[in-house]
């Protein structure tokens, strides 16, 4: 165990906005030189509590208080946080693409002499700061031509250019590769070995184990504990979590299977940007009332690029056919299919699954307007019994329908999507990562979910990157590779390596 002396020390952090408490009595506390992971489902207060840490919500609009190196301390602004030593790499990466990658290592404290920018030394300090983290990248290169991975490594010299003893990474392998992630925890734990403390913010508890020291958990906006990692064991960390043991994660139930309701027969579709090659290959499968079926493959295997082709969202030219409850409706535009019936939950929910500056309200009538109107005006009244059914049906944590749905949890965010597209009675709902970005009290949220609209006959097509997650909620798999079908398992005949086996081409 590290026992390295206390550096930060939060006590009885309380904070309020409008109707709601997101955070009571808090209480954290790090070490020189460790890797504290913070852990607890959407909502539970981790990033709020970051924020007032970094400074974003500044003294005055919290209470409680907060020690570095046991001296009380109390920030206006970030720039004051980071002055004393604190740097926070926020999940969505704050840099300017049009930028130099040294000008964003360096913005706001460049280098200069008699008032002008040292160039040189610029250029110079930021590719030693990069080949410290084994980087090799001109720091003259823009930004915006960047890995998501890149990016972050620039974030992590831009916190050890301002020589930060306090590192705050917000879910920072959301979007890298396997290859990113691992060089990214080979740093963290060079930096831990420098004596740099981390405090990393997670929903993946296979991080978590792999690479902290301590775990504290949040619930509810309060302290639920601290646990050294020997004890930390996944089934600890969830109970905690969710304040409940999850006898089973994936709560699938089997149903009568039905008719079929979702038919695709031969879909072949070209790549737009690339005439002549094709994305999808021939691609037949039935999805019937009552089931689940899932879709498995790599990435670039074409899993959304079918999703949205059966939705009609998809670019590039097409044949074949799709049919819904046996009529050919072969679907060109999202609005076609959404008037067949075909609902799809898209894997990005904040950049195509919800209007950001909308309310919760907006957003749950989105895709269903038709249904609140009469003679083409909507009726705000029936507008607002829909949205307010879906709230309560789907267990939505919102302090109002007119609360902008931005600031719901990832996981209450997920569900306005899923919300939006029930409100259009679909027959048949395609789920693109559907529990992506949401912790595991709000993944067997969505899974009850799932089974029931699955009991109501409907024809439910699952994709994940998730191998636990398909076999544990799918009654069928089809896995892809290369835009093609390759292989079909029942839910007996599934396993990982079965269907890993497949994904990668039978290698």
């Amino acid at each position: 165990m590290n026992a390295n002396p206390v550096v930060l020390e939060m006590r009885s952090i309380t904070k309020y906005f409008p109707g709601v408490r997101a955070l009571h009595q808090v209480n954290l506390s790090a070490r020189k030189g460790e890797i504290l992971a913070l852990v607890g489902e959407n909502g539970a207060g981790k990033t709020t509590l970051m924020k007032i840490l970094s400074g974003v919500h500044p003294v005055g609009t919290y209470e409680g208080e907060i020690l570095v190196h046991g001296r009380p301390v109390a920030f206006e602004n970030t720039k004051e946080a980071t002055r004393t030593g604190i740097a926070i790499i926020h999940q969505e990466l704050n840099l300017i693409s049009h930028l130099s990658v040294g000008e964003n290592i360096f913005l706001g404290w460049e280098p200069a002499r008699w008032g002008i920018i040292d160039w040189e030394r610029l250029h110079g300090d930021a590719r030693r700061l990069l080949q410290n983290l084994g980087m090799d990248l001109d720091p003259r290169r823009l930004v915006v031509d960047l890995s998501v991975g890149q990016q972050q490594m620039v974030e992590i010299a831009k916190a050890l250019a301002l020589k930060s003893e306090i590192l705050i990474l917000d879910e920072p392998t959301a979007a890298l590769t396997v290859q990113e992630t691992e060089h990214l925890f080979k740093i963290l734990r060079e930096l831990r070995a420098r004596g740099v403390t981390c405090i990393y913010i997670s929903h993946k508890l296979e991080e978590v184990a792999a690479l902290a020291d301590r775990v504290t958990v949040l619930r509810d906006g309060q302290t639920v504990g601290t646990l050294p990692i020997a004890q930390a064991t996944r089934e600890k960390i969830v109970s905690m979590m969710v304040g409940r043991t999850i006898e089973e994660f994936f709560p699938n139930q089997v149903f009568p299977r039905g008719a079929p309701v979702l038919e695709v027969e031969d879909l072949s579709v070209e790549d737009p940007e690339r005439p002549g090659k094709l994305r999808l290959s021939d691609i037949t499968f039935t999805a019937h009332a009552g089931e689940v079926v899932g879709l498995a493959g790599l990435m670039g295997s074409g899993r959304s690029e079918l999703a949205l082709s059966i939705f009609g969202a998809f670019p590039g030219p097409r044949t074949g056919r799709v049919l819904v409850d046996g009529p050919t409706v072969d679907p060109q535009k999202p609005r076609q299919a959404i008037q067949a019936g075909i609902a799809l939950v898209t894997e990005d929910r904040k950049g195509t699954g919800l209007v950001l500056p909308l309310s919760v309200m907006k957003n749950l009538t989105l895709a269903s307007l038709a249904h609140c109107s009469t003679a083409g005006v909507i009726s705000s009244a029936t507008e607002a019994a829909s949205a307010r059914a879906h709230i309560q049906s789907l267990g939505i944590k919102t302090s109002g329908m007119d609360v902008l749905v931005n600031t719901l949890s990832g996981g209450n965010q997920q569900k306005v999507v899923v919300g939006k597209w029930l409100a259009t009675n679909p027959r048949v709902l395609i789920l693109d990562e559907p529990t992506r970005g949401v912790d595991v009290g709000a993944k067997v949220e969505i899974y009850n979910i799932i089974n029931r609209l699955v009991s109501e006959g409907v024809a439910v097509v699952m994709i994940s990157s998730e191998l636990p997650e398909v076999l544990g909620m799918s009654d069928r798999i089809l896995v892809m590779h290369e835009g093609r079908l390759v292989k079909e398992f029942s839910r007996d005949e599934a396993t990982q390596e079965n269907v890993m086996h497949a994904a990668t081409g039978g290698r």
